[in-house]
């Protein structure tokens, strides 16, 4: 699956993608914000990441700024199996944040999974030290569900507390316009 913005292309992760790979998330900033990224990362952790078999049903993306020359990782965006629903998760790299990206990676996206996969019910959490990822899903149109969990973060090597969203698209045609999917 592809999702093409006016600046972004988000694409699967392929394994000569490693060290780019491994060098966009070469910030412990990333890393503590997220569950699953182990700090320090590693070109080795980058290439197994992307040697990982991938579910269909949920897509991950890697996030290209196309507006550049060469072009630029800057991120990654995907789904997950979640609790009665996918979840959704993101991370940029700093370099790049208030720029706008995630929310434009993200609303292409949520289109392309809607639209290709039929999601309509999508969760999403953030770590509540990083209110800056809260405020991307708000913009998105998730809702904050008043429901607060701890999540292990592997980076921090202990637990976390996450505040959770969700996102009902009851008419998925409305989002399919804002990228392509194939």
């Amino acid at each position: 699956m592809f999702a093409v913005t006016k600046r972004l292309l988000l694409r699967p992760g392929w394994a000569e993608d490693a060290p780019a790979l491994a060098k966009a998330v070469d910030d412990e900033r990333i890393a503590r914000n997220t569950a699953r990224i182990p700090w320090p990362y590693t070109q080795k952790d980058a290439e197994e990441y992307l040697a990982r078999e991938q579910e269909s049903e949920y897509p991950n993306f890697q996030i290209i700024d196309r507006t550049v020359d060469p072009v630029r990782l800057i991120g990654r965006i995907g789904f997950m199996e979640g609790e009665g629903a996918p979840e959704f998760g993101y991370w940029i790299r700093p370099d790049s944040w208030n720029q706008g990206y995630a929310t434009e990676a993200a609303k292409a996206a949520l289109a392309a999974v809607r639209s290709s996969l039929g999601y309509n019910r999508i969760i999403a959490g953030h770590f509540v030290d990083n209110p800056a990822s809260g405020r991307v899903l708000e913009k998105l149109g998730f809702r904050r569900i008043g429901q607060y969990t701890r999540r292990f973060s592997l980076a921090r090597g202990y637990d976390v507390e996450c505040e959770m969203f969700e996102s009902v698209e009851e008419d998925m045609a409305l989002s399919a316009p804002s990228a392509l999917a194939a």
